[in-house]
């Protein structure tokens, strides 16, 4: 892998570290061991762990999802699949960790309808939602590579959490709220999570013995006991007895890869991003080619000029991710093209400031060049090692699957190919290049991203939300680099979302009036929204290094 930069490399030993966080959800350390963002402050409790021993920033990270795969089962966990980025800044080399769920060997579209009608409540509940995780083997991955602590070290804080319990939190108990209904369907997943059958009080305790049982065996024996021992069996007992195709032979193929990341540039700084089957990094890096060629500081921020162009570069990116990108594995995706700076210039000319334009407009395919539902976290360590992940089981506790005898929720992963011509869960459409089919991997909006000055880490961001996290991630790296945002006011900001299809812009609730109004004069359709995804950002420069926690999480739990 080359290196980034031929600069050499100066490190500053120690930062001055700064908190920016909204009461309650989630957690920036002040320490001169490193920053820890997530949107728990349990996980990131033990993510600093790690760097008060004298970790680096993985061994922080992977404490920290495994923490999360504990506190927070309704975003991630064992049970689902991921994206790391990292940045190594002693070889100035960036390395991308590709740990999303496969298909089962026996999964087939036509599973998926029931007398020949497409039925998507089959691919998000139950047993045919659940694709072959991939979180344990990528997260060990990472730790064997780059790690410098024990795995028993790493994982302590998680199997604390499970085996003494931990409180319950705002943000999970309103996941338990709303699916309360789909938790009395299944039992196994209430008996965590309403014990008493009702929602438990925020404050109560939590305890998961079955889940600290499953992570002690994988702290002394590693991803084997989970992908070939007694954890395989738990999970595959319970896939099948409700019906799926997953077997103790797709856990024992499972692999997770390391992939090439996807580079580019915006504002003279390097864009280290995830490549497929994260069509986040691809959607990221084509829209700040495009929106490079604007002068967005002389717009006023979030005026609805600004935002209408947003919304073009989001059409356009959305277009493309629905025609051409998939699983790498079994598909050849044009991405070269997508993110050079000749189809850029494109895109530029063909966007109108007065109005939008209809669906059949947006997407490469009329391009001729010339010839020639998911959690995220951010670290950064003394030393500038930096790691942005992004982590999900999809919806709200997945498939509602949990493997009793493991104590982990089921991801339901499979709703995120092309399975129905109506899109998925999220509205989102594909076309063959996201088909399912046996072992491929879904295409994720997922879009963990890491931005150097120079040699060294500035902002390290992603979000969770579906595919408004390609939409929150771009507008709060656009406040940071080009509004000069302080990282909580570049977090905190409102946002708009627009995926192409279905034809409306998503504009959050405290968007001003007038603002709507000169929207909808050029042609958009606005709906209101309460949250436009959900994000954690690391911003860090000149010795000095704040973090942020996205207060929409914990707002909207509060106020339902």
């Amino acid at each position: 892998m080359r290196p980034l930069v031929r600069v050499k490399l100066l490190v500053v030993s120690v930062f001055l570290f700064t908190v920016c966080r909204a009461p309650d959800a989630g957690w920036a350390h002040r320490e001169a061991a490193g920053l820890v963002v997530s949107d728990s402050g349990l996980a990131t409790s033990a993510g600093m762990e790690m760097l008060k021993r004298g970790g680096n920033a993985v061994d922080a990270a992977v404490a920290t999802a495994f923490a999360l795969a504990v506190v927070d089962q309704a975003s991630s966990g064992l049970g689902g699949g991921g994206f790391m980025v990292i940045y190594d800044a002693k070889d100035r080399r960036a390395h991308a960790l590709d740990f999303r769920e496969t298909a089962p060997e026996g999964a087939r579209a036509e599973q998926y309808a029931r007398n020949g009608k497409p039925a998507r409540e089959l691919s998000v509940t139950g047993a045919l939602a659940v694709a072959v995780p991939g979180e344990v083997a990528g997260l060990l991955q990472a730790l064997k590579r780059f790690g410098t602590l024990p795995l028993q070290v790493v994982l302590a804080p998680a199997i604390r959490y499970a085996t003494d319990g931990f409180p319950l939190d705002a943000t999970l108990r309103y996941a338990i709220d709303r699916q309360q209904g789909a938790m009395k369907k299944f039992p196994d997943l209430a008996r965590v999570y309403m014990p008493k059958g009702e929602v438990p009080a925020e404050g109560e305790t939590i305890r998961q013995p079955e889940l600290g049982d499953t992570l002690r065996a994988i702290a002394s024996q590693g991803a084997e006991i989970f992908y070939q021992g007694w954890i395989a069996e738990a999970i595959v007992e319970t896939v099948k007895k409700n019906g799926g195709t997953l077997t103790v032979e797709d856990l024992k193929n499972y692999k997770a890869v390391w992939r090439e990341p996807l580079l580019g540039s915006y504002r003279k700084r390097t864009v280290i991003a995830m490549p497929p089957p994260s069509s986040g990094g691809v959607a990221i890096l084509q829209m700040l080619n495009v929106l490079e060629g604007h002068q967005l500081n002389k717009l006023p921020h979030n005026s609805a000029t600004y935002l209408h162009l947003i919304t073009e570069v989001l059409k356009h990116a959305f277009a493309d991710r629905a025609q051409y990108l998939g699983d790498p594995d079994f598909v050849t995706a044009p991405i070269a093209r997508l993110i050079s700076k000749d189809y850029s210039g494109w895109i530029r000319g063909r966007i109108s400031p007065a109005k939008t334009q209809p669906t059949k407009f947006y997407g490469l395919v009329h391009f001729k060049p010339e010839q020639g539902g998911t959690t995220h976290f951010s670290v950064i360590d003394r030393n500038g090692n930096a790691v942005a992940c992004t982590m999900s089981v999809n919806t709200r506790f997945g498939s509602k699957l949990l493997a009793a005898k493991a104590g982990i929720v089921l991801n339901n992963e499979m709703d995120d190919f092309s399975i129905y011509s109506a899109g998925n869960v999220y509205g989102l459409v594909g076309n063959e290049a996201n088909s399912l089919q046996p072992k491929k991997r879904p295409l994720s909006s997922m879009s963990p991203t890491i931005i150097l000055r120079g040699d060294r880490p500035e902002l390290i961001v992603g979000g969770a939300g579906g595919p408004r996290i390609i939409s929150a991630t771009l507008q709060t790296i656009l406040n940071v680099i080009d509004y000069g945002m302080a990282v909580d006011k570049a977090v905190d900001a409102p946002r708009i979302h627009h995926q192409w299809l279905p034809e409306r812009l998503e504009v959050e609730n405290d968007l001003a009036q007038e603002t709507r109004n000169s929207l909808e004069r050029r042609g958009h359709g606005l709906r209101d929204t309460r949250v436009v995804g959900v994000v954690q950002a690391i911003v860090a420069g000149r010795g000095r290094v704040s973090g942020a926690v996205d207060p929409r999480k914990v707002e909207r739990a509060r106020s339902e």
